[in-house]
């Protein structure tokens, strides 16, 4: 799906990040809550963060939120949509098993963080719903909805494709994203692939520096 709608002024640097800013390693998280306020010395994002974008998401509790309310440590992020039948359920599974195959030290570092592509049905409500039947926690897990704009650009700057069919179900990348406790992408996956160790070697890379 061509995606050309981006309407950031840093756009374009952010998708550089998307080659795999390998480099762009952090130093040792503090764990904080997604939504806690930066603090006020807090140092300037670079021009390869994704929150530097500033579209605005509603989480399952009905609050507002930017993507820099995750800045504090590692995210990692996956599209789906509630009502998903056939991946986003084993892309959840697999996301819940790698929260338990983290070192004891390094599980409540990482927070997930899942984007709906579909704010029409998926509503605060809904994503509440979803995160009662998937048991996610609320101190690590962050669930998201936004207008179709939004949608589109994070869907961009992720690279992930996505399209809606004619029965409202999205055919879609089931891609994993690292980002860094600064919002740069430092590692992608394909998801659906339990048995790769890659992205566990990844977070504890993050944690070590």
């Amino acid at each position: 799906m061509k995606m050309n709608r981006l309407i950031y002024p840093a756009t374009a640097l952010l998708l550089a990040a998307a080659a795999f800013a390998a480099d762009a390693l952090t130093t040792k998280n503090v764990r904080r809550s997604c939504c806690a306020p930066l603090a006020a010395a807090a140092k300037p994002l670079s021009d390869k963060s994704l929150y530097q974008v500033e579209t605005t998401w509603t989480n399952d509790e009905g609050n507002s939120a930017k993507l820099d309310s995750l800045r504090g440590r590692p995210q990692v992020i996956v599209m789906f949509f509630t009502t998903c039948q056939y991946t986003c359920p084993l892309l959840v599974l697999q996301l819940k098993q790698l929260e338990a195959d983290l070192p004891a030290a390094a599980r409540g570092n990482v927070g997930f963080t899942l984007v709906s592509f579909d704010p029409e049905r998926d509503t605060p409500t809904a994503l509440k719903t979803y995160r009662t039947q998937h048991d996610l926690s609320r101190d690590d897990w962050t669930l998201l909805t936004g207008d179709s704009g939004g949608v589109l650009d994070l869907a961009a700057l992720l690279n992930v494709k996505f399209k809606r069919d004619a029965q409202g179900n999205f055919s879609h990348s089931n891609l994993i994203t690292l980002l860094n406790a600064e919002g740069e992408i430092v590692y992608q996956q394909t998801g659906l692939n339990p048995d790769d160790p890659s992205l566990i070697r990844r977070i504890e890379q993050l944690e070590a520096h």
